[in-house]
């Protein structure tokens, strides 16, 4: 009996937990099992000709919102070619439906919630049925759901697993290089947000704090570029976090690793300890959700946001974490003013990155039952996301959708952070939002949202967005355009729109300069522009002084040299 459980992730660089979880828990059992990760960005045809390939007898998928969908064309095809290959489902998007699930898509199985126990039932039933010819009755298996005969038979609840029972589910031949890796140190969440799928399970389970920093050990020798933790609130234990951090300060190497915390928790503990971060070690993702009492309120979230932008400024204060702030349009009670307040209010704290996403109604979340109260109407198709409600409308959260494609290009992406200060700080724009919006509104009217445009192009958005609007000096708005293009890009050949022709007679003795002055070691490892305004006193003083002003810029990485 050959099984294959497949992965199909959202990115290619992400790599799934859930199935390497499944495989390592039954490995000690006499059966062959393959795994196999795609992408959603992948040619459902390519897919379903690379699994029939394995030659599977039984068919596992991992399930979510985001791939579903994709899933779903992939089973009809194999269904289709070839009806002998029985076929599972787990993950959250299955488990809440299981019922209505299987009437829509081909498969004998689905699995609910934490998989690791019903699973391996499942392959000791299917290893007596298939190796022993036996008939075995898997309508009595815990948390699995069955169809036979055109009916759908459930096992029944199955009590959670004990987190240390779960296997490790990396191993030294796994090709990790260039790959977000998901780990996790715990389950279950202490909060009991409405929208959110942990709600429904109670109470917070931890792996034994020793076999955690064992297992990181692992990645960290392996070189693993950034481990992602998928805990719901990596901190509710703040004895267990600031423990995994201690360990992580003295011994990560050059690994980067990402948390959901919860800011508010932190104590002065865990800021002393973080304090001894290399910078690129830790990075927070930090769920601010609003600003809003009555709407944090209206979904659980006992939480005031002056707490948590207290200790966010406090952790920016350390210059060494990278700190991830969401916002989520379409929550109960929250109009588009409110929205635009909490935006306000966020980005006054200036993370390194914000997020503005949409409220989901997922299945099994409290927050889909009270839907019609709150006016909530929401695609049924995955992934379930808010089209309007009683609060706020339709157009309003396109305006806010096309407001998050450019706060996600220009703020999240950390190219383009002394344009935007240059903007933001102008007087035309009396918030941060109304900046983002009235550049979301040139982005519609120059048909920007309808084409890719080139990285360059991006950059020269600004220039054009400054005169159409008349907001700044333009030739100094093109001396910070090109400074932070440079700072990203090419050092020669730079486009045309920014060039500042220098003498190479006066380029050349600027690098000498430098080379006598220890400040360089090699002239070749540097490129020096001319800029009409002084940099520097704009980005350390907010002045704006013109005159002529010379930067190195470094051929090998981002650094630059003030002349």
């Amino acid at each position: 009996m050959k099984v294959v459980l497949v992965g199909v992730n959202s990115k290619f660089v992400h790599s799934n937990l859930a199935i390497r979880y499944l495989e390592a828990y039954t490995r000690q059992l006499d059966y062959s099992c393959e795994l196999m990760e795609f992408s959603i960005n992948d040619r459902p045809e390519r897919v379903v000709e690379d699994i029939l390939a394995e030659k599977p007898s039984f068919l596992g998928f991992s399930c979510y919102i985001w791939n579903v969908e994709f899933i779903n064309r992939i089973t009809t095809l194999i269904r289709l070619i070839n009806p002998k290959i029985e076929i599972f489902y787990g993950g959250p998007e299955p488990s809440f439906d299981a019922e209505k699930f299987l009437e829509r898509n081909s498969g004998e199985y689905v699995i609910e919630g934490e998989g690791e126990d019903t699973y391996k039932e499942l392959i000791q039933h299917k290893i007596i049925e298939y190796v022993h010819k036996e008939n075995v009755d898997f309508t009595r298996i815990k948390g699995l759901y069955t169809r036979k005969n055109n009916k759908v038979f459930y096992g029944g609840k199955r009590q959670l697993i004990d987190m240390n029972k779960i296997i490790f589910p990396y191993n030294e031949q796994d090709d990790l290089s260039n790959k977000i890796v998901y780990y996790e140190g715990s389950r279950g969440c202490p909060f009991n947000c409405k929208y959110c799928l942990s709600s429904t399970t109670h109470g917070v389970r931890f792996l034994e704090i020793e076999r955690v920093k064992e297992d990181l050990r692992f990645f960290i020798k392996k070189g693993v570029r950034l481990v992602k933790f998928v805990d719901r609130t990596f901190n509710c234990n703040k004895k267990f976090a600031n423990e995994i951090w201690s360990f992580l300060i003295k011994e990560g190497g050059d690994c980067s690793f990402h948390f959901e915390i919860s800011a508010d928790l932190l104590n002065e503990e865990s800021l002393q300890i973080l304090a001894a971060a290399k910078p690129n070690t830790i990075q927070f993702e930090i769920g601010v959700q609003s600003t809003n009492e009555q709407v944090l309120k209206n979904i659980n979230r006992h939480i005031d946001f002056s707490d948590i932008k207290k200790e966010v400024e406090e952790l920016k204060k350390l210059k060494n974490i990278k700190q991830h702030l969401d916002l989520i349009a379409g929550l109960p009670g929250e109009d588009f003013q409110s929205f635009k307040n909490s935006f306000n209010q966020v980005y006054e704290v200036k993370p390194d990155e914000l997020q503005l996403g949409f409220l989901k109604l997922i299945k099994g979340s409290s927050m889909r039952e009270e839907a019609a109260e709150w006016g909530m109407v929401a695609s049924p198709y995955p992934p379930y996301e808010i089209l309007k409600t009683k609060d706020i409308s339709y157009d309003e959260l396109i305006i806010l959708k096309k407001v998050e494609h450019v706060v996600d290009k220009y703020l999240n992406s950390g190219k383009f952070s002394n344009i935007l200060n240059c903007f933001i700080g102008s007087k035309k724009f009396e918030t941060s939002f109304d900046f983002y919006y009235e550049l979301s509104k040139f982005f519609e009217k120059q048909g920007y949202f309808k084409r890719n445009i080139s990285s360059a192009d991006y950059y020269k958005v600004f220039i054009e967005f400054n005169e159409s609007n008349n907001i700044e000096n333009s030739d100094f708005i093109k001396d910070i355009v090109k400074f932070d293009y440079l700072r990203f890009n090419k050092k020669k050949g730079i486009p045309i729109f920014l060039e500042n022709k220098i003498e190479k007679n006066e380029e050349r003795v600027i690098k000498e300069r430098l080379l006598e002055s220890g400040r360089v070691k090699k002239l070749n490892d540097y490129v020096v522009h001319k800029f009409n305004f002084n940099i520097k006193a704009f980005i350390n003083e907010g002045k704006i002084v013109q005159e002529n002003f010379y930067i190195a810029f470094s051929n090998i990485d981002n650094s630059y040299i003030f002349i």
